[in-house]
């Protein structure tokens, strides 16, 4: 059962405000079903964005931020609570531990890593939760694109892509989550 959504997205709001509702909206979402978030820790960008958005409407998150960062002071103060690791890899994993899906905003190379990396790990069988792109304003039609040309160029099974979802509404989202099963983890090379 989904209880906890780790989310990945970015320092900076973007140039569109419709980045900016997007992250207030699955917010909202969470705060609403009870779900409680688990994202990096900030208090700029989207983050504080999303954060704020789940606290305001009475919901709980979780931030995990490592050290260098919280040093600079980059750390949310208003939040149910805010574990500090070493590094990002301890970051990456200590969220997806605590987490039961990911899902990824609009955000750049950070983000993009992060959920790739989760993605990933599902299909070596290192993460049995589900992830999905929040695709807003069509912000990864791209790596939709590239993400079926594996499968065309074989690089990737389609079962394994059929685990990765690219959506633009949370209903969509949370329907995938809630029906996910783990790729079958493949045993021979």
């Amino acid at each position: 059962m989904i209880q906890k959504i780790a989310v990945y997205c970015g320092a900076a709001t973007g140039n569109l405000p419709v980045y900016q509702q997007a992250a207030t909206d699955l917010g909202h979402y969470l705060a609403d079903h009870q779900l409680e978030l688990v994202y990096g820790g900030g208090s700029v960008g989207l983050m504080a964005v999303l954060a704020n958005a789940v606290m305001e409407n009475g919901g709980k998150v979780h931030g995990v931020m490592p050290k260098n960062l919280a040093q600079r002071g980059a750390g949310a103060d208003n939040i149910t609570d805010l574990t500090v690791v070493d590094n990002m890899a301890v970051r990456k994993q200590k969220m997806l531990a605590m987490s039961d899906g990911s899902i990824a905003l609009p955000g750049g190379p950070g983000t993009l890593e992060e959920i790739t990396e989760a993605y990933s790990w599902a299909r070596i069988g290192d993460n049995e939760s589900p992830c999905a792109f929040y695709n807003v304003n069509h912000y990864y039609d791209p790596l939709k694109t590239l993400f079926d040309k594996m499968v065309q160029q074989d690089f990737l099974t389609a079962e394994h892509r059929s685990k990765l979802l690219f959506a633009d509404t949370l209903p969509a989202i949370f329907e995938f989550m809630n029906n996910y099963v783990p790729p079958i983890i493949r045993t021979k090379y």
